[in-house]
């Protein structure tokens, strides 16, 4: 069955951030301390869906994938950041690109990439014990630029920055 890549409603905020953290459940569980997806947690990925859908900017490029009815995926890019006393490396970045773990290989992600990212120059930030996401960036022509950083709280968890 095939899906479809689109902006999302508003109505639709509580939705995806329960995907948001399912997505996050599946890909990072091994690498987070116990008790990380507590419900403090959960209600701020719903703010944060709420807030993002609630205030859209042009600059934000927002978009989900859906399939029978049900939300398979998500992505965001905006404007780059940069850590304290660094510059960022390109003027976009893909900040989320999340697929559920049984929508692996079926393209919804690339479909979601293409939409947030396209053929842009960008960053993003990945985890260095994300394989699978390391390959997919590479395959879209990113590389490791030698810049890395503790996810914030999470000090097991390192990002690293891609660049294309």
């Amino acid at each position: 069955m095939t899906f479809i890549v689109r902006v999302p409603e508003l109505s639709e905020a509580a939705e995806i951030a329960d995907l948001h953290v399912m997505t996050w459940r599946e890909t990072y569980t091994h690498l987070l301390p116990d008790g990380f997806f507590d419900e403090e947690y959960v209600q701020g990925r719903h703010r944060l869906w709420r807030r993002l859908l609630e205030n859209p900017r042009e600059e934000w490029r927002i978009r989900v994938a859906e399939r029978n009815g049900r939300i398979i995926g998500l992505a965001t890019s905006g404007p780059s950041t940069a850590a304290e006393g660094q510059e960022a490396a390109r003027e976009r970045q893909l900040y989320m690109l999340y697929v559920l773990a049984t929508e692996y290989g079926g393209g919804a992600g690339q479909a979601l990439f293409d939409e947030v990212v396209g053929d842009e120059p960008a960053q993003l930030w990945v985890a260095k014990e994300n394989p699978r996401a390391i390959a997919f960036y590479r395959r879209n022509g990113f590389t490791f630029d030698g810049v890395e950083e503790a996810y914030p709280g999470v000090p097991a968890l390192i990002d690293a920055r891609m660049v294309r």
